[in-house]
């Protein structure tokens, strides 16, 4: 996905089970976020191994090794960025890969850091590739060159930095550059969550919002959250706006159901592009093969906005498959639309019948 097509990262941004942070959600989360590791819900194995790597280099008396963390949006890795500043007791610096677009942006905020200061360089992949060889230096030598001057007359500065500890978090890892990679002490990725571990969070979210919650209302929510924490609290804002004006204030199933009834979200998390990709599959395409972009204008949306906003949730809740032929429908899609597959597709085999092998 190209995210910078704003129409994209604002497709994302804009539905209620979208991963991609609002103004919103920057505003809430900022008092929602635990404050050291104690506090925070899931990743158990990042959270043992990021424990370890710290507690270590607190009783050497150094900075913490660079950090890498990774994963789908909304799982906590701006949050884990600033638990690592709280733990070693240090600054943080926040900035992303698309702000820094020139080398010379990059020289200005490593040469103002002190030292131990924790840099977070969200989105890290998209940084510009002149930038990115100037942190190689940076990471391994705490030094950077500055060039003055252009041509033959070019001089290369040195400059020495001090220590300090960078946590880079990304959503495409694979388009990392493997020397950039390397150059991480540490490398975490963030997995989704599990409705137990979804349902902890809306408990401790609602205690934070002083909103009521039965134990039925939390697990209401935490089945459409999408196996996202971002998502959890941004659909528990509304179903608490929607318990306050229509009930009592208390979030049982029941008003759980019905709020997100109204805001389109249904049982499984789909919202209303996730649906409009899935009908327009099975009822125009026969639950395909279908090309991606057929379906997109099937739908009236950008391709890369099916491609990259819809298709990534339908294909690991095992309603799409993406195949040499196209986008198909699983028998799972159908069920869960409760249509009834052509004898084509519910006979044989069903793998021969999904990829036509």
């Amino acid at each position: 996905m190209n995210w910078d097509d704003t129409t994209d990262a604002e497709a994302a941004a804009e539905r209620l089970v979208g991963a991609v942070a609002d103004g919103e959600d920057q505003a809430v989360e900022a008092a929602l976020r635990p404050k050291d590791l104690g506090e925070f819900i899931g990743q158990e194995k990042v959270r043992e191994q990021l424990d370890l790597v710290l507690r270590a280099a607190r009783a050497r008396g150094a900075t913490a090794d660079h950090v890498l963390l990774s994963g789908a949006p909304g799982l906590g890795k701006t949050t884990l960025s600033m638990i690592i500043a709280a733990e070693m007791e240090a600054p943080i610096r926040i900035t992303s890969g698309p702000a820094i677009q020139h080398a010379g942006d990059l020289a200005a905020i490593l040469s103002s850091l002190q030292e131990g200061e924790v840099l977070f360089l969200d989105e890290i992949h998209r940084m510009s590739r002149p930038a990115e060889e100037m942190l190689y230096m940076a990471m391994e030598d705490f030094r950077v060159d500055v060039v003055v001057g252009k041509g033959p007359g070019a001089t290369a500065i040195p400059l020495e930095l001090p220590p300090f500890t960078l946590v880079g978090a990304t959503t495409r890892a694979g388009l990392l550059p493997p020397p950039l990679r390397d150059r991480f002490g540490f490398t975490a990725h963030m997995e989704f969550y599990g409705p137990a571990e979804l349902e902890r969070v809306i408990h401790r979210s609602a205690g934070l919002l002083d909103v009521e919650i039965d134990p039925t209302g939390a697990a209401e929510i935490a089945g459409r959250s999408r196996g996202t924490p971002r998502i959890a609290n941004r659909l528990l804002r509304r179903v608490r706006d929607y318990a306050q004006v229509k009930a009592d204030g208390l979030i049982t199933q029941e008003i759980a159901a019905a709020a997100l009834a109204v805001y389109e979200v249904d049982a499984r998390g789909l919202d209303r592009l996730d649906r409009g990709v899935l009908e327009a599959l099975l009822k125009l395409f026969g639950g395909g093969p279908v090309g991606l972009s057929t379906l997109a204008v099937a739908v009236g949306e950008e391709r890369e906005t099916v491609e990259e906003v819809a298709e990534p949730f339908l294909v690991r809740e095992g309603l799409l498959a993406r195949t040499p032929r196209g986008r198909v429908a699983t028998p799972a899609a159908w069920a869960h639309l409760g249509l009834t597959p052509p004898r084509s597709q519910s006979s044989g085999n069903g793998q021969q019948d999904l990829f036509g092998a």
